[in-house]
């Protein structure tokens, strides 16, 4: 228990680094004192000092006197670095946080939704960065071979709707490897459409994608769509499944396809004691506050079925990742 708790405070002194752009100033200053440290990152030189004496403790930083300079881990910390570890910072704190929002909504029994997400203002920037860096290498890798729906899209020099967005991770990652189709993000933060609009010019795709508010009731995409996706989105509006699953059929044009990536809820709970269950079981409790549960894709595929589109479930990772796709008759 030590040694996890060790391990919880290692990753919130890296989030502190993580969210105040220390790793990236210092791997730029390549050694540094804390004061040259908190005066080009902007930041009040008392708590730089303490973040470098903690960060040299958890052995992200090595100092020589009063100059310091990254280690290996630290700088793997950089939100930039190959295989960045940041979506581990983020998550612990984001965790830290949800989990003390259970701990008292659980005498109540309040879910007060994902304005939970925003409560934090160092967090919420981060979020789209996690997911992004989390599961961007599975989706251009894994799922987009796999799944036929990306292809016929691309031939139709089609249009393509993420609902839920985020920072536009998977509509960018989408539209370099599918360069016909044109994409259009949707999503409540404005945070969230600010990100995605800023990355997207800065990756070239300006005149393919484009990134609005809107959520799946506030639909404003003009005819119809080639493709709907819903990226880890579907378990946050499944009480009103009918009406979701509804509107994502009139809005298809025919062969047109909804493809729904979910977390996998297991069959047998004995999953939830492999690491990648672990997670997913704290991360179902998290989700309770925001009025949510995850899935079964036996779930997701009857109700595609019901609402008149051909259903297909795909698994990844091990098991626990489930894309669910469902194809509008032509």
């Amino acid at each position: 228990m030590m040694q996890k708790l060790q391990g919880a405070a290692a990753l919130n002194v890296a989030f502190v680094g993580v969210s105040n752009g220390l790793f990236d100033v210092l791997s730029g200053l390549r050694s540094a004192t804390a004061a040259e440290l908190a005066a080009k990152a902007g930041r009040d030189l008392g708590y730089v000092t303490r973040w470098c004496d903690a960060a040299y403790a958890f052995e992200y930083l090595e100092r020589e006197q009063d100059r310091f300079h990254l280690t290996a881990t630290g700088e793997a910390f950089r939100p930039d670095a190959p295989d960045t570890l940041m979506p581990m910072a983020v998550q612990a704190v984001l965790g830290a946080h949800m989990a003390e929002r259970a701990a008292g909504l659980m005498r109540t029994g309040e879910r007060p939704g994902e304005k939970v997400l925003a409560e934090r203002e160092t967090i919420l920037p981060w979020f789209g960065p996690m997911l992004e860096h989390s599961f961007a290498t599975m989706f251009a890798q894994q799922i987009v071979p796999a799944i036929p729906a990306f292809a016929r899209v691309d031939e139709r020099g089609g249009l393509a709707v993420d609902l839920g967005c985020g920072n536009g991770w998977y509509l960018r990652a989408l539209a370099k490897r599918c360069g016909h189709l044109r994409g259009i993000g949707l999503d409540g933060f404005e945070e969230n459409i600010r990100q995605a609009t800023e990355l997207a010019a800065q990756a070239g795709l300006q005149d393919h994608l484009e990134f609005r508010a809107g959520d799946l009731h506030h639909f404003t995409v003009d005819g119809p769509v080639d493709l709907i996706a819903m990226n880890r989105a579907l378990h946050h509006v499944w009480d009103e499944k009918e009406n979701v699953f509804r509107i994502l059929a009139e809005h298809l044009a025919p062969g047109g396809s909804a493809v729904i990536w979910e977390p996998r809820w297991p069959d047998d709970p004995a999953a939830l004691r492999h690491p990648r269950g672990r997670g997913m079981a704290f991360q179902n409790l998290s989700e309770h506050v925001q009025g949510n549960h995850f899935l079964r894709p036996d779930e997701i595929a009857a109700e595609l079925e019901k609402a008149g589109l051909r259903s297909e479930v795909h698994l990844f990772g091990e098991g626990y990742e489930a894309v669910v796709v469902g194809t509008k008759p032509e």
